[in-house]
């Protein structure tokens, strides 16, 4: 390592990185005044960056790759092994082209109006209810809806325990002990059901329809013209549904920004919508999502007085990216104006990754993403009255990932009179 760049003086980081959670880097970086510094994690040296050139350097595909990077407690757990998140090179450009068809504009839109045809019909329901719990109701309706638009049969009676096991899934990257081993038995009985269902659709005994995503997973063919056999392809599959789900927690944080910030409820009731983006996309910056992201490195190199080595482990600080001071004025103010007239990069906004997502390894499904954040937001904003019972609104940066403890309770819930 080269004599200007910090290393960390902990032993190992592994347990102060469980501690510190989605300011690990960021603490460092700020202690050591750079982008860039060395730790120890789980026994290796780890190459720490943050800030927008640090992405741009992390996303740069001729000198890192993501094979090795995931480790496999994640991967048994969040990703599925050996999935897309693990590929480099023209595989995973072939297997990124098959997640692109799926994430296209007329898919964001079909994705956005079934979600709010659900919300809709939740109204009736929920007026008949005591309170109700936003996080755990956005899970089942984007466990349905999901499920509807891949063209994945889903019995009614089915949708608890799916939308439980998909969250299990998420809630346990960043988990240790009885919440790691809780999603590691959702991922076991998620593979096994979608699995069924893929023999299934190539032995003819469930239909599918050739533009839905089912379809086109089960008869996928790699470089070589081969299907994936059908666990791979469940597993890729899962990673077309899960993240659907896991849109859940924007959702929950976004009525948590409307709760404390009510002067943004006039502008976002508008018809013209671009504030639902503004609001939206603020509620991806500033609320506590992905942490951070690792790579492995492909060759030797330096940057800025770095020596790189080949293997080495990478992490990018995607939460103290989004709240880079030098990228974001006022980053712990909660301000959606921001994204008025913003001329961002593809590497300064990361909540779900930075870089180009058709080339490298950002999310293909940031669109549908905010497109479903905005119907929720709509519904929350005119479509629903609703009080916000005394309940513990408070979420950790040091539990990974984070969520409003409460999952945002909701009372007296009435359909609005005046619908938009």
């Amino acid at each position: 390592m080269g004599e200007q760049v910090p290393k960390d003086k902990s032993i190992d980081n592994s347990i102060t990185l469980i501690q510190e959670g989605y300011l690990f880097i960021k603490n460092r970086v700020e202690r050591y005044g750079t982008d860039l510094f060395e730790a120890r994690l789980l026994g290796q040296s780890v190459i720490c960056l943050s800030g927008e050139e640090g992405a741009k350097l992390f996303y740069d595909s001729e000198r890192f790759e993501r094979a090795g990077a995931a480790p496999k407690r994640v991967q048994k757990t969040l990703f599925g092994q050996n999935a897309i998140q693990t590929m480099d090179g023209e595989e995973h450009l072939h297997r990124k082209v098959l997640f692109m068809s799926m994430m296209t504009t007329s898919h964001q839109k079909q994705l956005s109006d079934l979600v709010m045809e659900e919300w809709d019909r939740c109204i009736g329901k929920w007026e008949k209810e005591d309170e109700i719990i936003l996080y755990h109701e956005a899970s089942k309706l984007l466990c349905k809806v999901a499920c509807d638009w891949a063209g994945v049969p889903l019995e009614e009676r089915e949708v608890k325990e799916r939308a439980e096991d998909f969250s299990a899934m998420v809630d346990a990257f960043g988990a240790i002990g009885p919440r790691h081993w809780k999603g590691r038995r959702a991922r076991t009985r998620t593979e096994e059901w979608i699995e069924g269902i893929i023999n299934d659709v190539r032995s003819g005994t469930e239909k599918a329809l050739k533009n839905s995503p089912l379809y086109a997973m089960a008869f996928h063919k790699d470089l070589h013209g081969r299907e994936l056999n059908a666990r791979m392809a469940a597993i890729e599959l899962i990673n077309v549904l899960r993240p659907i789900v896991a849109i859940s927690t924007f959702i929950t944080f976004s009525a948590l920004a409307l709760h404390k910030y009510p002067k943004y409820k006039e502008k976002l009731a508008l018809k013209n919508g671009e504030w639902l983006e503004y609001f939206s996309q603020e509620v991806r910056r500033y609320y506590p999502f992905g942490p951070f992201i690792g790579a492995r490195v492909k060759t030797d190199f330096t940057w800025k007085n770095c020596n790189f080595k080949k293997g080495q482990l990478v992490i990018l600080d995607m939460y103290g990216t989004n709240h880079d001071a030098r990228l974001w004025h006022q980053p712990e103010a909660f301000k959606p104006e921001r994204f008025k007239n913003r001329a961002g990069s593809l590497f300064d906004f990361i909540p779900q990754g930075g870089g180009d997502p058709e080339k490298g390894h950002r999310c293909p499904g940031e669109g549908i993403t905010l497109e479903v954040m905005k119907a929720s937001l709509y519904f929350l904003v005119n479509k629903v009255n609703y009080e916000v019972p005394e309940q513990d609104l408070s979420y950790s940066l040091v539990r990974m990932p984070s969520l409003p403890e409460s999952g945002f309770i909701m009372r007296s819930i009435k359909g609005s009179e005046q619908i938009q």
